[in-house]
């Protein structure tokens, strides 16, 4: 199998091409613009496989995206290029409009305009899954989960852009056929992940010894889920998934901030104690909340479970000690990150300029 990938250089799409490549001995054809967030370190394991090409190219390029697919005649597509972080969309909205909108319409007719190219068997196998949030649903209250039958009700700029992209996609199955699979995950974690996310930032933050910013009271609740547990559930839908389907995909691992930034901090007191009894608990700050921050998301991906054969593998605690770890053996991929794309600072405050 041959799987166009977008956005294969981030921290989602990295994991993807890796399994695709490495793991599972397909190919894949990788588009990537190399935003801040992209790093092509995050591939060097497969970056000189024969089975591995690389485009960098914008998804807005319609003419550079159809030579892609003319060249490279895949079998599915991976659609993952994405501005993703809710802080830098409340400061700078446009770069999510332009990439996660109109970057999908383009993606969505270069695909539809191929597949209407295909033979008959090549055709039917063909899917184009489009790979999006739990965010677009908006916030849960104490009990309950996200379901595929969940209305949406976006809150930040990011949630909406990727609301919008996911309407278009279902649009082209309904009206073209296209045979899209739509994909919601929760909040993925693992190695190779830009520190300007929540976990990411703890760990390296407390490895440098700064502080560790926890949003209001800490208690909003994400489900984690590992990010090479998701890349194997979008794999599963590129060979399995039924057009015009939505999978919720998350790892039943329901954490409170705050008490995912305590127990980074616990690992670490373990791994690299600080010295002189200090404690990394030490350095936790709670700072102004986000505007329009979501208090819970939580998925139900039974259906992902029971009708394509996927599990996470992952719990929390397992998941969470190979994530410190790794970014502890692997200060050579993050530290050049941190001095010269992103050195940690806030984001996301109303009135805030966009860098």
């Amino acid at each position: 199998m041959k799987v166009l990938v977008t956005g294969g250089a981030g921290f989602i799409g990295s994991a993807v091409c890796r399994l695709l490549v490495r793991d599972m001995g397909h190919s894949v054809a990788n588009i990537d613009k190399l935003t801040y967030a992209a790093n092509l370190a995050s591939l060097a394991s497969v970056a000189d496989h024969p089975n591995y090409t690389f485009h960098q190219l914008d998804i807005c390029n319609a003419e550079g995206v159809g030579r892609v697919f003319s060249r490279e005649q895949p079998d599915a597509v991976l659609h993952l290029a994405a501005e993703s972080h809710v802080d830098r969309s409340i400061t700078g909205p446009q770069a999510f409009i332009d990439t996660n909108i109109t970057g999908s319409y383009v993606m969505l007719e270069a695909a539809r305009a191929y597949w209407a190219t295909l033979p008959g068997a090549r055709k039917d196998a063909f899917r184009f899954v489009h790979v999006s949030t739990d965010e677009v649903f908006g916030s849960l209250g104490p009990s309950g989960l996200f379901s595929a039958d969940t209305p949406y009700d976006p809150s930040s700029p990011y949630s909406a852009s990727k609301a919008a992209s996911d309407h278009l996609a279902l649009a082209w199955h309904r009206t073209y056929g296209l045979p899209v699979v739509l994909s919601n995950c929760s909040n993925n974690y693992g190695p190779y992940h830009f520190p300007e996310k929540l976990i990411p930032l703890m760990i390296t933050n407390a490895i440098l010894g700064r502080e560790l910013p926890v949003y209001g009271n800490g208690q909003n609740v994400r489900d984690w889920l590992y990010v090479e547990d998701h890349a194997r559930a979008l794999v599963t839908m590129c060979v399995k998934g039924r057009p015009g389907e939505r999978y919720l995909v998350g790892g039943h691992n329901e954490r409170s901030n705050i008490d995912v930034v305590e127990a980074i901090c616990d690992s670490l007191d373990v791994l690299r104690p600080r010295g002189g009894g200090a404690r990394y608990r030490d350095l936790m700050r709670f700072v102004t909340d986000r505007p329009g921050h979501d208090f819970r998301y939580a998925i139900d991906s039974s259906k992902l479970e029971s009708d394509l054969g996927w599990a996470a593998t992952e719990s929390f605690p397992t998941g969470l000690a190979k994530t410190v770890i790794w970014y502890l053996v692997n200060e050579s991929w993050w530290a050049p990150l941190r001095e010269k794309r992103y050195a940690g600072e806030r984001l996301g405050l109303v009135g805030q300029q966009a860098s």
